[in-house]
């Protein structure tokens, strides 16, 4: 098990998440990429916990999303069946059990401000943190990522859509843009992947 977890997880932490696997039984599936979801957790009619994580996911986010997917079945087993998916006791065991990684071992120095910020009040999803979101993506593929964050206000970018927009201003954690075309404002979220387009 230790040698297909060195192939997904930083080289520094997998000897501390296989403890995990063993200590609470998981049956790990690593299964092809879903686009709707990183991981999940599941109690299997015959009490057995099956935790399943995308392949395709860099080493930092899996971690993250495999921790996160443990931290369900912990918070189950201590709390009870009836709490939240993502409640506060979800996110005090996330919290704890993310612990023992947050360290230049193994993220790397620069992202892990970033990480030890999420974990003072960790969300349903890696990607819902938008300045989590973007230093992750960052490590997704050899293609430096362009976010939305990164084009200067005022500038214009494209977005998948093939619509060509401009940046105006932040209002609280998205971005107003107006689509250039009909004049129509969007609130975009910093992460957004966008093409620059030079005017």
């Amino acid at each position: 098990m230790t040698q297909v977890l060195t192939k997904y997880l930083p080289e520094n932490s997998v000897e501390s998440v296989f403890e995990l696997i063993k200590a609470y039984h998981v049956h790990l599936k690593i299964v092809n990429e879903r686009t709707t979801r990183h991981g999940d957790y599941r109690k299997n009619p015959d009490g057995s916990h099956q935790i399943t994580v995308n392949a395709s996911l860099n080493q930092y986010r899996f971690l993250i999303t495999l921790i996160h997917e443990i931290a369900h079945l912990v918070a189950f087993q201590k709390y009870g069946r009836n709490i939240k998916p993502h409640g506060e006791e979800w996110k005090h065991t996330f919290k704890l059990l993310m612990v023992p990684f947050l360290n230049t071992l193994i993220f790397p120095k620069e992202i892990l401000p970033v990480v030890v910020n999420h974990f003072k009040n960790p969300s349903a999803s890696s990607d819902t943190d938008a300045m989590l979101s973007m230093v992750l993506q960052r490590f997704e593929d050899k293609d430096q990522k362009i976010f939305l964050n990164d084009v200067p206000l005022g500038g214009y970018f494209m977005l998948n859509n093939q619509r060509i927009y401009r940046k105006e201003r932040l209002i609280v954690k998205r971005f107003e843009c107006t689509e250039v075309r009909s004049g129509r404002k969007y609130a975009i979220k910093p992460n957004a992947v966008v093409y620059p387009v030079k005017r």
